[in-house]
């Protein structure tokens, strides 16, 4: 549920931007797993960056597009302009350093459910010994509450 709401943050981010445009020094780091299902980008560039690229949206972008699933956006690599989709099930950090904000994704994979993780058994409440030796005492802070 939490990668779930933080991605919604890049979607809500990347739709403010679309609308309206970066403000100030705003800018975005957005580093994306190429070999992802639904990656669409020119082949050149998924063979130059097999597993992972960064793009950074900032002054020279074009056609930010937007939707609940994908981000779509063209930019230029040695003068050349190309058209990238991204879902975002494929970004593993959104970034605007201009704020010192990052967010880090763990891989999402649509076939498999995540894993139930099981809680650690409860500690033992039983003083240390050092503790109970240099007469440590307990204090209810129920006495220095207002009433």
């Amino acid at each position: 549920m939490v990668e779930t709401a933080l991605r919604d943050v890049v979607r809500q981010a990347m739709r403010k931007v679309a609308a309206s445009g970066l403000p100030g020094d705003h800018h975005f780091y957005l580093t994306f797993l190429t070999g992802s299902p639904g990656v669409d980008i020119p082949p050149h560039l998924a063979e130059q960056y097999p597993d992972e690229m960064t793009i950074v949206l900032q002054h020279q972008f074009d056609d930010l597009e937007v939707t609940d699933e994908t981000v779509a956006v063209t930019l230029s690599f040695n003068n050349a302009k190309e058209r990238l989709s991204i879902p975002f099930s494929a970004v593993s950090t959104f970034a605007d350093p201009s704020v010192n904000f990052a967010l880090q994704f763990q891989p999402a994979d649509a076939d498999q459910a995540p894993e139930p993780v099981e809680a650690p058994p409860e500690p033992e409440l039983e003083p240390e010994p050092a503790v109970a030796e240099a007469g440590g005492k307990i204090v209810a802070l129920d006495q220095f509450r207002k009433k």
